[in-house]
């Protein structure tokens, strides 16, 4: 346990000093209230570029009768895992008298992020859940300033190491479910990743490590987006090979897309190749026949999340990681190889 260790962030009293001004008088240039001297305000506006003053809006928002605020910053809000997520988190500020605001990174260039921190930091936010799911949320966190209470939330353990972290060992998880395939007697497991930046997705180093303590040779990663069209383009490329009998997906919607690709082709799920996604999306259940996939409770992991920032926010002894464990859930998509 430990608390936040990050720098003090500026006070007031810190511009009126660096300004040669008195805390009265920032007061006013900030809030407009009363006419202050151009001369005076160009002084206490140029200490508060110099020493990266934001004013504490979540405190004025509290005097003034509203909720406070937090921000979530995502790179998209349709996906399922995001979407839920940020259900999580909604839920559990709600209950603590947070309202969220949300800032979408479109994508990871500069500009992009600049808009989007722009947007969250001229609210009154006490502090910023960054969804570090892609490279857009990624950017966004190494952007987010050191003075700001933030918290990421990872598919797996990774990123800047001095913000705390909620994440899913999706790692863990990708290996226990290599090795369920492996276990039934499939002599190699190949695997189509979802999408990746610097590093591998932790579910795509799962596997590899999966295999590779089973000694198996590695076959080459297949990378799809996240949706079922690139799951369906790559099933009916591996409906050709013969030498594909167990396939693990990145996600739901890209194994339910391999399903129908294998399937338009003629080859048979589980009898032919058996295919097992991850995260447990609604529809997996229903798929015919049912998908084998990992279960990540994405809910359960925006709770915890909001709870380590508000441990954050309020300076209290707090983990540097969380976590929400994944489980196997076995349907009717895999089985023993022929």
């Amino acid at each position: 346990m430990k608390s936040t260790g990050r720098a003090r962030p500026p006070v007031i009293a810190d511009v009126a000093r660096a300004a040669g001004v008195s805390v009265p008088t920032v007061s006013r240039v900030l809030n407009g209230s009363v006419p202050v001297s151009p001369e005076k305000r160009a002084r206490v506006m140029a200490a508060v570029r110099r020493l990266g003053y934001r004013p504490n809006g979540a405190a004025r928002a509290l005097v003034r009768g509203r909720q406070a605020m937090i921000a979530l910053i995502a790179g998209n809000t349709s996906r399922y895992g995001y979407a839920t997520t940020i259900q999580g988190v909604e839920e559990a500020a709600r209950q603590a008298g947070y309202m969220v605001v949300i800032s979408v990174v479109e994508t990871a260039d500069g500009a992009s992020v600049d808009s989007a921190l722009d947007l969250i930091l001229s609210q009154p936010v006490a502090g910023a859940i960054v969804l570090e799911y892609d490279p857009p949320g990624e950017a966004a966190l190494r952007a987010m300033p050191s003075t700001l209470p933030t918290v990421a939330v990872a598919p797996s353990r990774g990123g800047r190491q001095d913000v705390p972290h909620a994440f899913m060992d999706d790692r863990t998880a990708a290996e226990h479910a290599t090795r369920y395939l492996l276990d039934l007697g499939h002599e190699v497991v190949h695997h189509v990743a979802v999408p990746r930046s610097e590093r591998w997705t932790g579910r795509t180093a799962g596997w590899r490590t999966a295999l590779e303590a089973a000694g198996v040779p590695l076959p080459e990663v297949m990378e799809a987006d996240w949706t079922p069209r690139s799951g369906y383009r790559w099933g009916l490329r591996l409906a050709e090979r013969d030498d594909v009998t167990a396939v693990l997906c990145g996600n739901d919607e890209v194994a339910i897309g391999v399903m129908r690709g294998l399937q338009e082709r003629g080859r048979r799920i589980p009898e032919d190749v058996s295919v097992v996604g991850f995260d447990d999306h609604p529809l997996s259940e229903l798929w015919l026949p049912p998908l084998t996939t990992v279960r990540q409770d994405f809910v359960e992991l925006g709770r915890q999340t909001f709870g380590l920032l508000k441990a954050v926010i309020d300076d209290a002894p707090h983990p540097s990681s969380v976590s929400v464990a994944p489980e196997l859930i076995v349907r009717g998509s895999a089985t023993r190889p022929r």
